[in-house]
């Protein structure tokens, strides 16, 4: 993976910028993009989602192929890789020489595929992730994931910067997606934890207000310290486990402990038994003396089919 860059300071004009799909995100970067003084070209099926925009000063332009011939960027947001087709498939004769931004949802492989897509009609192509909510679009703190043609990113890189900071993750097209796959499931693994742990001590009559300062405004920052983690991180990356803080063996012990205590309080207990029982991989693949990140082995292996 490359270096990440920071935004520059803008130093051109704002160029002219054409947004295909005006749902909640697509609105946002277009209305940004406005906001910052691009000329802007949009299009969507339903084309009053338009209205606000046109009567701001965009362009509604009356089919895709219209929107990626109006301007030398194309910002793609649709539902996913298969919308991407069915929208720019009909477009195929004006893609030659453009460059299309594509910020859909889906997989590292759907990512390929549509770069191949892209190339195979002469276009230019970069795959995105956008990762924060429309709200924060435009705004400090925004960042947005790229993967594909280095020199494409360079070129088109302060119209990106309009949106958000760039960070340019490699030449792989796959590389964003599969960056945003990842730090959704850290997202989605937090915020499961926090729930379920509120939920175990509600069960005792605890409010969810009442165990917020204890959870998240000491025990988090304390214990599953950000910095900590980034600390141990090449470590990893050598497969370097001591266990002289703390074995596998013992934190399965707890993990028996918060698997037992959930049945004992009538919650929900599938999350609990599921780290328990990769715990208890770990221990039966010989990390029972290593420390709890030693499940980082586990996790890089697929489970053998059934």
């Amino acid at each position: 993976m490359t270096s990440q860059t920071s935004t520059p300071q803008h130093s051109k004009p704002a160029g002219p910028v054409s947004v295909i799909g005006l749902g909640p995100m697509g609105l946002a970067l277009a209305e940004t993009l406005l906001d910052r003084g691009h000329s802007l070209t949009v299009w969507n099926r339903t084309p009053t989602r338009a209205d606000d925009l046109v009567a701001r000063g965009a362009r509604r332009a009356p089919t895709a192929a219209d929107a990626v011939a109006a301007s030398p960027v194309t910002v793609v947001c649709l539902k996913d890789y298969a919308t991407l087709y069915d929208v720019l498939d009909p477009a195929a004769a004006v893609l030659a020489d453009s460059f299309l931004v594509n910020l859909n949802s889906g997989t590292p492989d759907e990512a390929r595929t549509a770069a191949d897509w892209a190339a195979g009609h002469g276009a230019g192509y970069l795959d995105g992730a956008i990762m924060v909510p429309p709200p924060l679009v435009g705004e400090p703190g925004a960042v947005f994931l790229y993967s594909g043609a280095r020199d494409a990113f360079d070129r088109h890189r302060d119209a990106l910067a309009t949106l958000g900071d760039p960070r340019y993750l490699g030449t792989d097209p796959g590389l964003a997606v599969l960056h945003n796959a990842a730090l959704l499931t850290m997202m989605y693994a937090t915020m499961n934890g926090w729930l379920h742990a509120t939920a175990l001590v509600g069960s005792a009559g605890v409010t969810a207000t009442g165990f917020a300062e204890l959870a998240l405004g000491w025990f988090m920052p304390a214990v599953v310290d950000p910095a900590s983690l980034l600390a141990q991180a090449p470590d990893l990356d050598r497969s370097h486990y001591p266990g002289d803080l703390g074995t596998m063996e013992m934190n399965l012990n707890a993990l028996e402990h918060i698997a037992h205590t959930s049945a004992e309080q009538g919650v929900h207990t599938e999350q609990p038994l599921l780290m328990r029982d990769i715990a208890r991989r770990a221990v039966a693949e010989g990390h029972g003396e290593q420390n709890y990140l030693a499940l980082f082995e586990v996790f890089k292996k697929a489970l053998p089919a059934v």
